[in-house]
């Protein structure tokens, strides 16, 4: 019998055959050609371009230019070996405006990409929506008018049409809590509005959105794909006597809010209690937890880390680290009296904390709760602070750091399958470093190093050893 380490920091173990070892980017971050083929601003552009929201000025006029450089990418991908990978498509590339026509421009890149992906024996996992809305409907009220949901699923309508012969998995939705509470909400993302009513708004119009979108895809595709939705699910844990209290809210506003109207057809009525004094929740019409309520196929898990909380007593500074910051507004609307804990260390570049368990206990809570519905880590990894050295033979990343991390986290995942979890894989973040939203270029996910200079590709010392678990279905030693 295997001993099992407490920290997580095991070698050996085996995830089979079955397993889908892959990376995942997203179109903001990467592609770059922000003005070319009939490309539409989007937020983000409007966003990154507005002074004092963005580290550095930085934008994603460029990113890793990876509108030219696809055939490289891929390539790259290629000889790393992933069996998938997670991209993003623009919705301002298929439709400029987010209504009328499609661009056959934009359509055409990701024929190309998911062309490549297959030829090279790679996986296609689609992300319809990650952040990156036509400024257009945001100036007609963005996620807070039902509008933009229909307008989604059109969008999912086109896409549907010229890639459900090829895509194997369609994801509608990236991380709908940070589009709604930090875009509408905090106001650290964009379109950066700080309006707690607002941001509960975005939350159903993105479920509705998700909604409509698995019928319009199910309604167009030819191939047999899954369909899913990946959520942020944050794992929270209770400080005190209080701490019960504070984990039901902000489970409530994180978590069962996306959950229970996706996969049970409702909403949690004790958040909807507790937001009634920002919120009426009229915006919630007959007929729409029907719409919400559709059958997917697996539920993808974003994990970086945890949260400890507690209710503030009202004296004293209110403790504020929920890793999140914030630019005027809050996150958690409705929730104005829980204090989020600092955590313990250690931390990536990010100030988040490491923590596994983290993931085995989500992966675990997720199979308890939902038993029968198939889960994949689709982003986990780990910003810290590369150094370039000289190889020898040319740049070479030693990012001992990152390899720690990931090796932790894949033991997490494969502690939860030991545990019956029906995982069937892993996208790490990043494939390559990128646009890092809020924080620009200043911080660094990749398993590749990009030179933003050269816009050069070097794959870390983690790219190597998560290559070698691919290759051997093992983690490394």
């Amino acid at each position: 019998m295997t001993m099992q380490s407490a920290d997580y920091r095991e070698s050996g173990l085996d995830f089979g055959r079955d397993f889908v070892f892959g990376s995942a980017t997203a179109s903001y971050q990467i592609e770059g050609a922000v003005r070319e083929d009939g490309r539409g601003p989007s937020i983000w552009d409007t966003f990154s371009h507005t002074p004092g929201k963005v580290w550095n000025g930085d934008t994603g006029d460029v990113a890793c230019d990876h509108y030219h450089r696809v055939e490289e990418d891929l390539d790259l991908m290629q000889q790393l070996g992933l069996e998938s990978y997670r991209f993003s498509i623009a919705w301002p590339r298929i439709q400029p405006t987010g209504t009328g026509p499609a661009n056959e421009a934009g359509l055409a890149f990701y024929d190309r990409l998911v062309d490549g992906l297959l030829a090279r024996g790679i996986r296609p996992i689609a992300t319809l929506y990650h952040w990156d809305l036509p400024q257009p409907l945001e100036d007609a009220g963005g996620w807070t008018s039902r509008e933009t949901s229909f307008a989604f699923a059109e969008y999912a309508r086109i896409v549907g049409e010229r890639l459900g012969d090829r895509v194997q998995m369609w994801t509608t939705l990236n991380e709908p809590w940070c589009s709604a509470y930090l875009g509408y909400g905090s106001g650290a993302h964009a379109p950066g509005r700080t309006d707690g009513a607002a941001a509960l708004a975005a939350v159903h119009h993105l479920n509705l959105a998700h909604g409509l979108a698995v019928q319009a895809l199910r309604e167009v595709v030819t191939n047999d794909p899954e369909f899913s939705i990946t959520l942020n699910l944050h794992v929270v844990r209770p400080d005190g006597p209080t701490g019960a209290e504070a984990a039901r809210r902000i489970d409530g506003l994180a978590n069962r809010v996306f959950l229970d109207p996706m996969l049970r057809g409702t909403y949690p009525a004790d958040v909807m209690e507790d937001t009634a004094g920002v919120t009426d929740w009229s915006f919630v019409h007959d007929g729409d937890l029907e719409q919400i309520h559709q059958p997917v196929d697996l539920i993808g898990v974003n994990y970086y880390s945890t949260v400890t909380v507690r209710m503030w007593d009202g004296t004293g500074e209110k403790v504020v680290a929920d890793g999140h910051k914030d630019m005027g507004g809050t996150a958690w609307p409705g929730a104005d009296d829980v204090e989020f804990l600092v955590q313990p260390g250690p931390y990536t570049a990010m100030g988040w904390n490491i923590d596994p368990s983290g993931l085995e206990d989500l992966l675990f809570s997720l199979h308890e709760q939902f038993p029968g519905t198939p889960l994949m880590v689709t982003e986990n990894g780990a910003a810290f602070d590369d150094e370039v050295v000289d190889g020898g033979d040319g740049p070479r990343v030693h990012d001992d750091d990152r390899i720690d991390y990931l090796r932790r986290h894949f033991t997490a995942a494969h502690r939860a399958r030991a545990r019956g979890v029906d995982l069937r894989g892993y996208q790490v973040w990043s494939l390559m470093d990128n646009f890092e939203w809020g924080y620009g270029y200043s911080k660094r996910f990749g398993i590749v190093r990009v030179d933003y200079d050269t816009l050069e590709r070097i794959p870390k010392d983690s790219a190597r050893w998560y290559a070698e678990l691919i290759r051997t279905r093992r983690i490394p030693g």
